[in-house]
């Protein structure tokens, strides 16, 4: 594969990628972690904080992404603070990239930090989402209608429609675990079983604890450069290959699909624009709250086809010595999930593709060769939205 595929005008690269302290941090605020992993991020970069001239951040600040800027130091010329759930941030990367390409900005800072799990700990914030009452939204809040419960609904369709089972689902969970196993950041490490899963506390039907989601606390940081930068850099590039965006609904009754969510249009228009098809991807980090978000993003993304989602996750295919190694950090399943987790599958990209995961759960292709493509795709609400970001190495 050649280095850098044209996007746009100019080439986009991947200079530094970073974690701030991830897990269980009591005695940090969101804007430490924002700051940590800035500042590691930009280290990684071995770039000057001067070349920033762009930064995109979502879901801290009355003014986001005014307010974290202003607390990092910063005086950006270009902004972004899109946010659509879980896929804000391969959205913003997107957003980043094109801006990038056209000139408009050199060197964008994508930022995330949050405390989730020490919050709720502290009895500063509920476990509970509230989303109001007004708007679209208004004609299902009455019923107790849960972001989980739209999960669960949507995960039920494809049982019925489609044959899968609460046995290939709950393999989701099982190989996130496996491949947690080795990484010293992720928060559950121990291993578990389908039985575990299958026996644990119900949440929402068919959704026992270890289907859903950890809360952890943590943060992220990625810096997007221009290819002018290429040679100051620290670390070989990883290239911003193609990416896609899209939409899809808010109110369940307006989703034209269960079984069907926004990634299978964000997915196409990467692929397309990348100039790659899924057959040629090496690893996939995909946004996991649920087992049923990384079963239905593989069928969408186009691994497999439609209906085989169930099958294709069996056997450890997920594993990261698997056919198609998935979230090889755990995921939010079990590394962390402190709420936008989307920042996080592109770090964990850009360091598999760099050989950089170290000797315990670095991906290794037939003849040991480094994985050359990476995808990591997003999703936000309830399959609600969805951006993805094809990368490659030079």
């Amino acid at each position: 594969m050649t280095s850098g595929t044209t996007y746009g005008n100019r080439k986009v690269a991947v200079a530094g990628v970073a974690l701030s302290d991830c897990g269980r941090v009591d005695r940090a605020t969101p804007y430490a972690l924002h700051a940590q992993a800035a500042r590691r991020a930009l280290a990684d970069s071995g770039l000057d904080r001067a070349v920033i001239d762009g930064f995109a951040s979502a879901g801290l600040g009355t003014l986001a992404p005014v307010e974290v800027a202003e607390y990092l130091g910063l005086r950006p010329t270009w902004v972004d603070s899109t946010s659509v759930g879980g896929a804000t941030w391969e959205v913003l990367a997107a957003h980043a990239a094109d801006a990038i390409a056209a000139g408009h900005a050199n060197a964008v800072l994508l930022v995330y930090g949050s405390t989730a799990r020490a919050d709720i700990k502290a009895g500063r914030r509920t476990a509970n989402l509230s989303f109001g009452t007004r708007g679209p939204l208004q004609f299902e809040v009455p019923y107790g209608h849960t972001l989980i419960a739209k999960y669960a609904m949507a995960a039920r369709r494809h049982m019925h429609q489609y044959g899968t089972t609460l046995e290939q689902l709950a393999q989701v969970a099982v190989q996130a675990r496996a491949n947690a196993a080795a990484n010293p950041d992720a928060l559950y490490r121990d291993p578990i079983t389908v039985d575990d899963v299958l026996g644990g506390p119900v949440i929402a039907d068919p959704f026992t604890k270890l289907h859903c989601c950890i809360r952890s606390d943590g943060g992220c940081a990625v810096l997007l450069v221009a290819e002018d930068y290429v040679p100051d850099l620290a670390k070989p590039p990883v290239w911003v290959l193609g990416s896609g965006t899209a939409v899809s609904h808010t109110t369940m009754s307006e989703w034209d699909d269960f079984t069907v969510s926004p990634a299978a249009v964000s997915g196409r228009l990467a692929f397309d624009r990348a100039g790659v098809r899924p057959a040629d991807i090496d690893l996939a980090e995909l946004y996991d709250a649920f087992t049923y978000m990384t079963l239905v993003t593989l069928e969408d993304l186009g691994f497999c086809a439609k209906g085989e989602g169930g099958a294709f996750v069996g056997e450890g295919r997920l594993l990261r010595d698997g056919a198609l190694p998935v979230n090889t950090d755990g995921g939010g399943l079990a590394a962390c999930h402190p709420g936008m987790r989307g920042l996080f599958l592109l770090v964990e990209a850009v360091r598999q593709l760099r050989g950089e995961a170290g000797p315990d759960r670095q991906v290794h292709k037939p003849g040991g060769r480094l994985p050359q493509l990476a995808v990591a795709s997003g999703t936000g609400g309830w399959f609600c939205s969805s951006g993805t970001v094809v990368l490659g190495r030079g």
